[in-house]
């Protein structure tokens, strides 16, 4: 009997060894259109006798390699089934950075029980094969999550349970997540290996609206206006608009725009995408990156006013010298050409991209810009509607005040309160100034001698100041002497001339008597 079963054994391996055989030549010397037809027919000869369907879930969505948030919400789900299961696994940081987040690794299965059927995911990684030579070739590896079921389970698999995977996936990824600080990369670098569009890091900035140097009332009024966005996705569809709302963010330096936006992201649990205009190359560059960018998200142009010229007339550059261009590299010639090329991006492209069809890409967004010099932004730029609320962040108030010394020292009220009131009303300080001057200088420094040495950089300030403005109604002074002088020079110059004109016609006179 046991020889029966090895000699069956050996025959089988052998029939699969001929059938395997015979498929490689079929395809390798069939004709496609015939191949096309065996293909077709041979997978309807599998499906009399292979009981189970199989459904791809792609990492990427489209041609702007967009991550697929239903790709993200299985490895979620899948991350609480793995770390009991499969044998290799991945580990990920979650909040805080104090404990992980175990997922399975490449090429590993996970089986899956739902109302009593049960299901089997796979992870699957494919390399493709590189034929020709490219300056940016294609990432090297490409996944996708593979479901396994019974064909009698296809509706209860494909509706109830898929959804319940969805929703405790994305549950999961809440609870787990990170905020982060991204920043887009050079266009040259997107389609390298492992290249993307945007780098990030976690995002830990402690930064709160309690914390926050600003009028009471005024903090109040933005974090109102905050929580309404985040509540108002059917309002937004009821109106007949994308999901996203304008803030413009203006005043000196120092004034607390950075802080505001590191505020804006604790409060809304949004990642901040630090959006760096000079390295993007065009408006179309551009588009790609909003599509990039998810919801919940806060898209940041800091300094709009210098990050580009948008008026159109940018300065032609030089041409370099290009004795030496022959010797070079061409690959490191191509890339040196394209980094030294200015960017194109358009006015006309940055408004499309804020409120444009492109902006509807999506929703849940804030896009927020920063300015010290608002006078300087075209009025179509900032206008309502895609600016939406302006926020001018000022000198230094009392009452901002009152919040630095509760934040610095702990203050409630002090005896010195008064007299700091009286001087920042004579004088402007900005916060970070205020700040620095609360701030101990050493551990034997008390809450006294800060708001001390407050006083005095107050005082110091003032006096600069009033010296500065003196120093301008002098130079204004004598701008408006020299040119008085130079006027009346200019006056006596003409009416010397006209007096030796009148003096030579009339000797000429007396020469012709």
């Amino acid at each position: 009997m046991m020889m029966r079963m090895g000699e069956m054994g050996a025959q089988l391996g052998s029939v699969i060894a001929s059938v395997m055989f015979v498929c490689t030549i079929f395809r390798q010397y069939l004709p496609l259109q015939l191949r096309c037809y065996v293909d077709k027919y041979s997978n309807k000869l599998v499906k009399l006798f292979y009981p189970y369907i199989q459904i791809i879930f792609d990492e990427n969505t489209n041609e702007f390699r967009r991550r697929s948030e239903v790709y993200s919400a299985i490895q979620s789900y899948l991350s609480t089934k793995s770390s009991t299961i499969v044998r290799r696994l991945k580990a990920h940081d979650v909040k805080d950075s104090k404990s992980l987040v175990l997922s399975m690794d490449d090429n590993e299965e996970v089986t899956d029980e739902f109302q009593g059927i049960k299901v089997w995911w796979v992870l699957v990684k494919r390399v493709p094969q590189q034929t020709s030579f490219s300056f940016y070739p294609q990432s090297d590896e490409k996944k996708h999550y593979k479901l396994t079921f019974h064909r009698h389970h296809r509706e209860v698999v494909t509706g109830a349970y898929l959804d319940h995977v969805i929703k405790a996936g994305k549950a999961i990824t809440v609870g787990n997540r990170q905020r982060k600080l991204n920043v887009n990369n050079p266009s040259q670098n997107w389609y390298t290996y492992r290249g993307t569009m945007w780098s990030h890091v976690v995002f830990e900035h402690p930064a709160t609206f309690e914390t926050l140097a600003l009028h009471p009332k005024k903090k109040e009024e933005i974090v109102n206006d905050l929580i309404k966005f985040r509540k108002g996705k059917e309002y937004y569809a009821k109106i007949g608009k994308a999901w996203k709302r304008g803030y413009l963010l203006y005043g000196p330096p120092g004034t607390g725009k950075s802080t505001m936006i590191a505020a804006m992201s604790n409060l809304m649990d949004y990642d901040v995408y630090d959006l760096e205009l000079t390295t993007v190359k065009d408006n179309t560059e551009l588009r790609k990156l909003l599509i990039d960018t998810p919801s919940k998200s806060i898209i940041v142009i800091e300094d709009i006013d210098c990050s580009l010229d948008l008026t159109g007339q940018r300065k032609k550059k030089k041409e370099k010298d290009e004795e030496d261009n022959e010797e070079k590299d061409p690959v490191k010639k191509k890339m040196e050409k394209e980094e030294s090329q200015p960017s194109k991006v358009t006015l006309s492209g940055l408004l499309n991209f804020i409120d444009g069809i492109w902006s509807a890409c999506g929703g849940e967004r804030l896009i927020v810009f920063t300015t010290n010099y608002v006078d300087k932004l075209d009025p179509a730029l900032i206008r309502r509607g895609r600016m939406d609320k302006h926020i001018e962040l000022s000198y230094c108030c009392y009452e901002a005040f009152k919040v630095l010394a509760r934040n610095y020292l702990d203050l409630e009220s002090h005896e010195l309160f008064e007299t700091i009131e009286r001087l920042l009303g004579e004088t402007n300080m900005t916060p970070a100034d205020v700040a620095e001057n609360l701030m101990p200088n050493s551990v034997t420094e008390d809450a006294d001698s800060c708001l001390k040495n407050l006083i005095e950089a107050i005082e110091t300030a003032k006096e600069e100041a009033r010296k500065k403005a003196e120093e301008e109604e002098a130079s204004k002074k004598a701008e408006e002497e020299a040119k008085l002088k130079a006027e009346k020079e200019e006056k006596e110059k003409e009416q010397s001339a006209k007096d030796e004109v009148k003096c030579n016609g009339t000797s000429a006179k007396e020469d012709v008597k």
